[in-house]
């Protein structure tokens, strides 16, 4: 009979990080595939789960030391640094979102430490893989946020209401990006009463935005409209696109209440959407909510974590917006690590055997080297 595998999950240790990579639901989940769960102390605790809770699923609950010692796996939200996985098996793989171009340092240290590193993040879009995706999940919950975190800093109403006093007129909201993070953004705009519009470089998009109740604004007969990327992503556009859609975007903006962006090009800087010549057209009490301010912004002068006031319009962005919903964001990370190692999961060898497809696609180390082709070219 094979050797139980251990799994070990992280308390984790980014400044903000509030979101843990395990629930007690899938504590009982991967217990049942057969799987030994150990859970370091505090790990859950800021997303609202106690250690108690973790016992009762059936997890060892200890000190990060006792937790890794002969872990198989290692569960993380986001990276570590190499050293803190001393003490787990040689080879034992680690799984979380490890931002492989912006921490490629720590990559090689994986590697040198023969960890085999597992990067969320890259988990191909394909139908199949579709629940073991963290970025739409957490994408997801942060276009969520966006708008609620944009709602309340806007000094208006989003709704038309009409009063005995006379009526307010309903909130615009522009959407700009429409991945999974825009198309929440739409939704829960639209259902908070504003007027919604929304715009992408992907001409493929146009249908979801009505389909959403929301208005589409798009650069017509421009060379490059369709802006689809490898894998589904968006990618840079032509020089005749970003020009036309600059102008067309100047022209919609100055009448918007709220502007969420959402625009992020995996592995590069945030491509910068709105410049401070259009912030100033922007009504003063506007408000811009930057998604992708961690990675650079897509906003002119957004910094991450604070309120900027350009020209009377309010610019904010979260550094790490799913940790602001610590118990949802924590819930669906822990399942689609789940759904990821349970596909593979081999009854007879007792532990996830990874077909090459998505093993290649999200493995960044093995057997002491940097394996992945999108940190090799």
């Amino acid at each position: 009979m094979a050797a139980q595998t251990k799994i070990a999950v992280l308390k984790e240790r980014t400044a903000g990080e509030t979101r843990v990579s395990a629930i007690p639901e899938t504590v009982k989940k991967f217990i049942a595939l057969g799987a030994v769960m150990a859970v370091e102390e505090g790990a859950g605790v800021n997303a609202s789960i106690t250690d108690e809770a973790f016992r009762e699923a059936g997890a060892q609950v200890g000190p990060l030391e006792t937790v890794l010692k002969d872990a198989d796996i290692v569960f993380g939200v986001q990276g570590v640094e190499p050293s803190l996985l001393a003490g787990a098996k040689p080879g034992a793989w680690f799984a979380a979102v490890l931002d492989p171009f912006g921490q490629r340092a720590r990559i090689d240290g994986y590697a040198t430490a023969g960890v085999e590193a597992l990067a969320m993040e890259f988990m191909p879009r394909i139908t199949r893989a579709q629940s073991m995706d963290v970025l739409s999940s957490q994408s997801n919950l942060a276009g969520y946020k966006a708008v609620l975190a944009a709602a309340d800093t806007y000094g208006r109403a989003f709704p038309m209401m009409m009063t005995a006093a006379g009526t307010i007129t309903a909130a615009r909201v522009f959407v700009m990006g429409v991945g999974v993070a825009g198309l929440q953004a739409i939704a829960t705009a639209r259902r908070l009463g504003a007027q919604v519009s929304a715009t992408d470089v992907r001409s493929a998009t146009k249908e979801q935005i009505q389909s959403l109740g929301a208005k589409p604004v798009f650069v017509e007969n421009v060379a490059g409209i369709e802006g689809e990327g490898q894998g589904g992503y968006a990618t840079e556009m032509s020089e005749e696109y970003q020009k036309a859609q600059a102008e067309l975007v100047s022209s919609h903006i100055a009448k918007q209440d709220i502007v969420i962006t959402t625009a992020l090009i995996p592995g590069r800087a945030a491509p910068r959407l709105i410049s401070d010549a259009q912030i100033a057209t922007m009504r003063p009490g506007s408000v811009i909510f930057d998604l992708a301010v961690a990675q650079g912004g897509n906003v002119e002068g957004s910094v991450p974590d604070q309120v900027v006031d350009r020209h009377g319009v309010k610019i904010i962005g979260f550094s790490n917006t799913p940790a602001h919903l610590a118990a949802d964001a924590s819930a669906l990370f822990a399942r689609n690590l789940y759904n990821f190692l349970s596909a593979f999961w081999d009854k007879e060898a007792g532990k996830p055997v990874l077909d090459e497809e998505i093993g290649n696609a999200v493995r960044l180390t093995q057997g002491g080297k940097v394996v992945n082709e999108r940190l090799l070219g």
